[in-house]
């Protein structure tokens, strides 16, 4: 039974670790529309939000992709790229999910989504993320933030960060 325990506070002590290793690079609260690429069928929710201060409800009667941010260059490479961000939905038919875009100079655009657990129905806040992994010399000039709702429903998101992690 020590041993568990013992395991156990070792594997909770490595998961702060990791946790403090995360740093910051951009966070976007949207509280209001100050650089939101999408501007229609989007507004600025101030009952429903995760951290008191507003959030972002997307209304989709259709697929869409609500493209929210271009981060410019972060200059990051050698590092988990992290975009994490809470999402709550509502009579959601289809999937809601987190999308980021990095653009290499001469390579093109290269995507990650975070279709590991991707949303549908009717959920209250969840923190949902993607990670896109750059290699030594892998650094994007560009990154894309998107929400793609692929169906109908009601999305609000609220709280991203864009976040540098070591590579594990």
């Amino acid at each position: 039974m020590r041993y568990f325990v013992f395991l156990a506070c070792l594997l909770a002590i490595w998961t702060v670790a990791v946790d403090a290793q995360e740093t910051e690079l951009k966070h976007y609260p949207l509280d209001d529309v100050s650089g939101l690429i999408t501007q229609s069928d989007v507004s600025i929710d101030k009952d429903v939000t995760s951290d008191g201060k507003g959030s972002l409800k997307a209304t989709a009667s259709q697929p869409r992709v609500v493209r929210l941010f271009e981060t410019g260059d972060l200059g990051v490479d050698n590092a988990r790229l992290i975009y994490r961000a809470r999402l709550k939905t509502e009579d959601l038919k289809g999937q809601a999910y987190l999308e980021m875009w990095c653009h290499f100079p001469g390579k093109g655009e290269f995507f990650s989504r975070g279709l590991q657990n991707p949303l549908s129905g009717t959920n209250n806040w969840v923190t949902e993320e993607t990670p896109f992994f750059l290699q030594k010399g892998e650094k994007p000039d560009n990154v894309k933030l998107n929400l793609v709702i692929n169906g109908t429903g009601t999305v609000w998101i609220d709280d991203i960060r864009i976040l540098r992690a070591p590579l594990k």
